[in-house]
This record gives structure tokens, sequence and C-alpha cells, in this order.
């Protein structure tokens, strides 16, 4: 790994562990106050709703101005957000909190992919970087929860008090300004030049792309399963009585392992093929949602995490590589707003769908559907090996 790649993933840990951190504190503070299932739902589906209208015209702000101008709108969207709450912790202000952090984030990780993508040159590299940046969220999936339920737990005197809320809301006010520190010094490269047409290129055009409309359907399904995840372990831990560090250690567990799997990636994919690699972990996810509904406490709940963070983690990597082996290079930036903007597009409905599905139907019916969803897609990779990837040694010009 060079020094530029460890700048960009240290800078997405800072921004993204602000809005993991926000979307596991808000809705604890939301059920603390006595909020239902579905108004949790609506303050978690309120992280994806911005990054629904902004990750197109982000993705293109990104193919036309690069890394740094997308990244310092980003920092300061995050301290916003979370300062705010930090001032005002009431259900409206964690509201627009959720929308500017979940917007940061989204961001910044599109202008991150894209400039990380550019840095490859053959398919080796880009499974490499992707793998090497994965690691990120996977990590600030752990940092943002953890740390901000010690300091629920800790920091107020007693468990969930008013303090300790604010004290987690101020730590991840803080946290984006060292994204800043990290990607200041990060190059810029120099910029693709759009293909010239007489006729404007439009988003329709990438979706027109088979290969491209399969990998947004996979990448929704897979979505699925992280927003049912996110969603129902705080809500079945806090029926459980489980505390807010150990509901954050239980996601974080579920973020160190995925981690740990994207590390490995280069090495345990040498001969498999991307589409290959989805097609396994997407047939263990559904056997993993079918099984979760019956593990008992924190402990068996944990090491279920594990190892659906193992699975998932191995995910995403791939598909990126798949990304821009099948779009051209000068609309990375585009396809990737255009992923973003889909799934988190299934993000803003979901949670409110899990919410009210819940309260009717109970959590373990979300695991078995989430499950469902996944079995039945996973004819997609197998269909983007066969006809949609390139036969020959992809390069990057």
């Amino acid at each position: 790994m060079n020094a530029a790649l460890l700048r960009l993933i240290l800078a997405q840990v800072c921004v993204h562990g602000s809005m993991t951190g926000m979307r596991m504190a808000t809705p604890l503070l939301a059920l603390k106050e006595g909020y239902s299932a579905a108004a949790v739902g609506m303050l978690l589906a309120l992280f994806a709703l911005t990054q629904v209208f902004l990750s197109l015209p982000a993705g293109r702000y990104a193919d036309r101005h690069g890394l740094k101008r997308p990244l310092i709108i980003s920092v300061a969207a995050a301290c916003m957000g979370a300062g705010m709450s930090a001032a005002f912790p009431i259900y409206p202000v964690m509201c627009l909190s959720a929308l500017l952090t979940g917007g940061a984030a989204g961001t910044a990780l599109i202008a991150l992919q894209r400039h990380v993508g550019r840095m490859a040159h053959n398919k080796d590299d880009l499974r490499k970087v992707f793998s090497w940046l994965a690691i990120g969220p996977a990590f600030s999936n752990f940092l943002g929860p953890f740390a901000a339920g010690l300091l629920i737990d800790y920091a107020g005197g007693e468990a969930a008090s008013e303090t300790g809320f604010r004290a987690a809301f101020l730590l991840l006010a803080l946290m984006p300004l060292a994204a800043w520190f990290w990607g200041r010094a990060v190059p810029e490269l120099p910029s693709k030049d759009m293909a010239h047409s007489d006729k404007k290129e439009t988003a329709w055009d990438l979706v027109q792309n088979r290969g491209f409309r399969r990998l947004l359907l996979l990448n929704w399904a897979l979505s699925s399963c992280w927003d049912v995840h996110t969603f129902v372990v705080p809500i079945l831990g806090h029926e459980r009585g489980l505390p807010a560090s150990v509901i954050g250690t239980i996601l974080g567990a579920f973020a160190i392992a995925a981690a740990v799997i994207r590390m490995l990636m280069p090495v345990l994919t040498r001969h498999l093929a991307e589409w290959q690699v989805v097609l396994g972990a997407m047939v263990a996810a559904c056997a993993l949602f079918i099984l979760y509904p019956f593990m008992p406490g924190a402990w068996s709940m944990g090491v279920c995490s594990v190892v659906l963070g193992i699975v998932l983690g191995s995910v995403q990597p791939m598909v990126m590589s798949m990304i821009h082996q099948i779009t051209p290079a000068e609309r990375h930036g585009e396809a990737l707003g255009l992923r973003m903007m889909a799934i988190n597009g299934s993000s803003v409905l979901m949670p409110v769908l899990f919410g009210s599905l819940g309260a009717v139907v109970g959590v373990s019916a979300l695991f078995w559907a989430v499950g469902a969803l996944v079995g039945v897609s996973t004819r997609l990779p197998w269909l983007i090996g066969r006809e949609d990837m390139p036969k020959g040694e992809w390069e990057q010009h």
C-alpha cells in the first residue's frame, strides 16, 4: 500500500465514521425518548435520503473537479451535522443531522472511489486498491458506533444520559476534521476528457448498459442485507435489554470481520473471477439471514455478525472492480454516483418498510424476507460473469 492510498483510507474512515456513529446513536436516543420503531426507521432512512439526490451530481462533480473539492465540502457538512445534534439533541435536529452526515459520507466516498480506481492499471490492481479502500468503511463501521456507545454509557455518569449523548455527538462532529488533514496531501490525477459527441450524454446512457443494470440490481439486493442488519440489531438489542456499548460492539464485530476479509481478498481470490466471489457470498448471506433470528443472546448475535461481516465484506471490492471494467473511464464518477443513488434509494425506503413491518410481523420476518431476496438474486452475478465482463485483460488508459 502506498502513502497516497493510506491517506485516502484514513480520510474515508474519519468522514464515514462520523456518519456510522450518528446512525447508531440517534436511534438509541430516539428510542430512549419514547419514539416508535416506525419513527426510528424514518430517522435511519434520512441518512440515505440526501445521497439519493446528491450521488449523481456528486459523481459528475468529481469527474469535473477531482478529489479535493468534494472532500472539503463533505468535511464541512459532516462537522455541521453532528455538531447540531450535540448542541440540540432532539428528534427534529437529529433528522437534519442524518441528512447532512449521510450526504457528506456519500459525496466523499464517490470522490475517493473514483480517485482510487483511476490509480489502478489492470484488474489485479483494481482488486488490490478496492480491497484496501473497502477497509475504510469496515473500520469506520466499528470505530463510529463503538466510540459513540462508550461515551453514551460512561461520559454522563450514568448509562444513556443526555450528557453522554451530547459527548458522543461532539466527538462525531470533530472526527471529520481529520479527513482533510489526511486528504489534502494526496496529489490530484489528470482528468479524463469526455468523449466528443454532438449528443449530450445522460445517466440513462449508462443504465442502458446491460451489465451495469445487472450490477445495480445485485448491489440493491446486497445493500438490503446491510440495511436490515443495521436497523434490526439496535432494536433487537434494545428489546433484549442490551446496553448501548454491547449493541455497538455487535455492530462493530460485523465491521471488523468485513475489514479483515477485505485485507485478505487479493490473496483469497487470486484464482477466482469477481462474479464467482459475489455468487458464493450471496448464497452464504441467504443462509445466515435465515439463521440470525434464532440467535438467543449477545454472544451468539456477535458470532453471527462476524460470519455475516466476512460474507458481505468480500463483495464490495469485487463489485467496484466490475464497475470500473464495464463503464467508460471518463464516466467512472457518474457510474459510481448512479450506483450509490440506487442503493441509497433503497436505503431510504427499506428502514421505513422495516419499521412498519417489524411492528406487525416482528423482526424475525425481516431477516427471512431479506434472505429470500438475496437467494432469488443469485443468478445475477452468474449472468454478469458469463455475458457482460470484458473477455481480455482490462487496462486503464
